[in-house]
């Protein structure tokens, strides 16, 4: 549970499913007391949307039942666990363990909130799988809490956890595939390049948060985007505000640097209650487990001693989110009442320290004297042994005639002498035992400081238990209030993400490089000229983002040779709707988005050995994932489809897929370099052709990151390639005829297209000028004037 760096994953998650493709997940969170629960119908027979849950969590532990009721054709999450997650420990739990009465009890026992807040009361029946998933990960981690005797009969403490319920999917849903595929969390391919590799991913650009649970909540925004508009809004205001008012922005960051970065893990040593000790408890896990409880106090005290800090810097904040965490947090009488308590036991002068000795010193240190004398008893012995071992070194530094010999300290062996190699002139006296080269020193110890160590380990460790004696009725009553506490630690990860991270992300850049998104419920997509955010973190190339997909043109094909951008801006567009959606600025002068519901990416081409598929086949089951889960507010991006078979069947994959996508309404971004796919744009209005420019001067290809519209971007490129690369001048021209009559067929064929369907696409243009109109801040005049051009181009056909 002790998670020192972290980085390590604190979860434990339940799974169970039924045969009607139900699954029920139970994810509890040990480092801040927080069970998830969600319940959906499992649309993929590769589990999808269990992966994608199981990747957003990152657990330590998964729980499933020993059988398997998967349906035909589906692999069954034991299955699944074991093919997928082999690093994860995987516990088997008997099908009575799941158990959905004793789930719904649990829940409503535990729970900070009652049930009807969670919208569970009244569907207990309906979301019976993560009830039971509830009651076997609650089971797990009271075996878990229980692996040593000091914790045996520890509990959660009745209504202190934090629940949520998800139901299915309540925020934006991107699948494993395209989260590796859009380079979110890991760049692609980061084992291969190295510990210099300066490729960043998207988390690790906005990774600027200074606090464990910030950083967690970043990555878990990342991972899964909001949907809901309104709390969208309210990040960007709280933004708006941050970036115009300098004075706020500074003053936050500096007062947030004074709470502790645990301070979401110390949550959870209050909410879980231990048994209770006694004046005859004594033993080193016991010690182990009070001294977490000690630390805990003092790093309440510290967090509660930031907070006049907060209110402060806050009490002028215009924002609706800052303003609401003025009034939830610093006028909220509580801390002052819990901090008033802890005053009264704990020594104003304690201190969360980092060092491991003074550290220990605070912990022993924390309660006021007087309060118990076996605890003051304890102090003395262990401030003698404490100065018995100094006086040990200075003794040591005389008679061995070691003048730079020093006394470190670590949790894990306590003192230790560390001498400089050139003030050891031969060997060291015999006197020293278990000596160590480290770097240009030497680590060793004796057995007089061995003993000492021994002595000053237990006088602390008595100290730490007569402290939580002394700590019960304080812990009792900070237990009666941990639900403010938890309120605290989410607001402190909130506000750590929004100015340690997307302020000063935008902060750092040219004023003209990030703007706020603009959400309408059905209007456009549309970015204009943005960079791409991964890139310019690297170096200052980018490619322009311009794009315009909306219910009359909700396909945009952008063609161009291989090598020549068009995966990198599909991957920009994927990212820019993500920063978007979790309420920061985007790297763009313009933009406006519909929510996404979901992103399904279909990007690269390799073999798959997991589940013995060939890249034709990989990219099969990945198109035909998207096209069975896909809805009208998804965002589809397709990277050459069909390059990995023969070209003619390549070519009609991709051509009726295109036609399916045009049908849903689903806005898609769809890169080929098959020019023959642009002719859907002569019989479909809803299709925007794009194209990357390339320069062709002195028979060299010059590539450049320009999009422009139209479906040429170079004339006959593999030939051109091919002549560059040196093949038969009699060979190209041969090559030359053959496509020039292909070419010929296909051009009348468009022309045929083209008269066909021309009204129809003049109608389609004119919507979505009206859209465009519709949705624009100009002035009424400027409107007007361009609902005039408007009519004269579609009159004269210039449309």
């Amino acid at each position: 549970m002790e998670d020192e760096g972290g980085e390590r994953s604190s979860i434990v998650i339940g799974l169970i499913e039924n045969r009607a493709k139900e699954v029920g997940v139970a994810a509890f969170d040990l480092r801040s007391a927080s069970l998830h629960l969600s319940q959906y119908i499992e649309t993929s027979s590769s589990y999808q949307n269990t992966k994608t849950l199981l990747h957003f969590y990152d657990p330590m532990v998964i729980i499933v039942t020993p059988n398997k009721l998967a349906p035909d054709g589906m692999v069954g999450v034991s299955e699944l666990v074991d093919r997928f997650y082999a690093t994860v420990k995987k516990v088997v739990m008997g099908r009575g363990c799941f158990d959905d009465t004793k789930g719904a009890v649990l829940i409503k026992n535990l729970a900070a909130k009652e049930p009807s807040a969670l919208g569970l009361d009244t569907y207990y029946k309906q979301y019976y799988l993560c009830l039971a998933a509830t009651a076997a990960t609650i089971k797990c981690f009271n075996r878990i809490m229980h692996r040593t005797e000091a914790e045996k009969g520890v509990i959660v403490t009745n209504h202190s956890l934090l629940v949520t319920f998800n139901g299915s999917f309540d925020h934006m849903n991107i699948d494993a595939t395209s989260v590796q595929n859009l380079e979110i969390i890991e760049p692609l391919h980061s084992t291969l390049w190295g510990t210099s590799n300066k490729k960043r991913s998207l988390f690790h650009m906005l990774k600027t948060t200074k606090t464990i649970g910030g950083t967690r909540l970043l990555r878990a925004n990342l991972l899964q985007p909001l949907k809901d508009i309104e709390t969208i809004n309210a990040r960007l205001d709280c933004l708006d505000e941050l970036m115009s008012n300098e004075q706020l922005f500074f003053g936050l960051s500096q007062v947030l640097r004074k709470f502790p970065k645990e301070t979401d893990r110390v949550l959870c040593h209050f909410c879980f209650k231990p048994k209770k000790v006694t004046n005859g408890v004594l033993g080193i896990d016991y010690a182990r487990r009070s001294q977490m409880l000690i630390s805990s106090i003092i790093l309440l005290k510290t967090a509660l001693d930031a907070l006049p800090l907060l209110s402060k810097a806050l009490k002028d904040a215009k924002s609706f989110l800052l303003e609401n965490v003025y009034k939830s947090i610093c006028e909220n009488e509580k801390y002052a009442s819990i901090r008033k308590r802890i005053g009264e036991v704990i020594d104003e002068d304690v201190l969360h320290a980092r060092v491991p000795f003074v550290a220990r010193t605070q912990q022993c240190f924390a309660v006021k004297a007087g309060i118990d004398g076996l605890l003051d008893i304890a102090r003395r012995s262990f401030c003698d042994t404490s100065e018995a071992i100094h006086n040990l070194a200075t003794k040591y530094r005389e008679d061995f005639k070691l003048p730079n010999l020093k006394l470190p300290f670590n949790s894990r062996q306590g003192f230790y002498f560390s001498i400089p190699q050139k003030d050891i002139q031969g060997k060291l006296p015999s006197k020293f035992i278990q000596v160590l080269k480290h770097g240009n020193n030497i680590h060793c110890s004796t057995l007089e400081l061995a003993s000492l160590n021994v002595r000053n380990k237990s006088a602390a460790a008595e100290c730490y238990i007569r402290t939580e004696v002394c700590l019960e009725a304080l812990l009792d009553a900070i237990r009666e209030d941990v639900s403010v506490l938890t309120l605290l630690a989410e607001v402190l990860c909130l506000l750590d993400m929004i100015v340690n991270s997307f302020a000063h992300t935008i902060s750092t850049k040219p004023v003209d490089r990030y703007t706020r998104p603009e959400f309408t419920d059905n209007g456009p997509m549309a970015i204009d000229a943005g960079r791409h955010p991964i890139l310019e973190s690297i170096h200052n190339d980018f490619i322009p983002n311009n794009i315009f997909l909306s219910e009359a043109s909700n396909m945009v094909i952008v063609m161009g040779p291989n090598m020549s951008g068009k995966s990198t801006y599909l991957q920009q567009v994927c990212l820019t709707v993500i920063l978007a959606q979790i309420g920061c600025y985007v790297p763009a002068r313009f933009s406006t988005f519909r929510v996404v519901d979901r992103i399904f990416t279909r990007m690269g081409t390799v073999d798959n050995l997991e589940s013995n598929s060939s890249t034709f086949m990989t990219e099969m089951r990945e198109t035909a994932f998207v096209i069975q889960n896909v809805s009208r507010r998804s965002l589809i991006v397709m990277d050459e489809l069909g390059r990995s078979t023969s070209s003619s069947d390549g070519f009609a994959i991709a051509w009726s897929c295109c036609e399916y996508l045009l049908s849903l309404k689903a806005y898609t971004i769809f890169a080929t370099h098959m020019e023959n796919l642009s002719e859907l744009a002569t019989i479909y209005p809803n299709v925007k052709i794009l194209h990357f420019h390339v320069d062709i001067r002195n028979n060299r290809l010059d590539f450049k990151f320009e999009l422009k519209d139209g479906p040429r971007y170079v004339p006959h490129y593999g030939l051109l390639l091919a002549e560059v690369a040196g093949l038969p001048s009699s060979v190209i021209e041969t090559a030359r005829s053959i496509t020039s009559r292909i070419t010929e067929k296909e051009v009348k064929r468009m022309e045929v297209n083209y008269l066909q369907y021309h009204p129809i696409q003049m109608a389609y243009r004119v919507a979505q000028r009206l859209i465009c109109l519709k949705y624009s801040s100009q002035d009424e005049d400027s409107i007007r004037q361009a609902l005039q051009d408007l009519k004269e181009q579609y009159i004269d056909g210039r449309l």
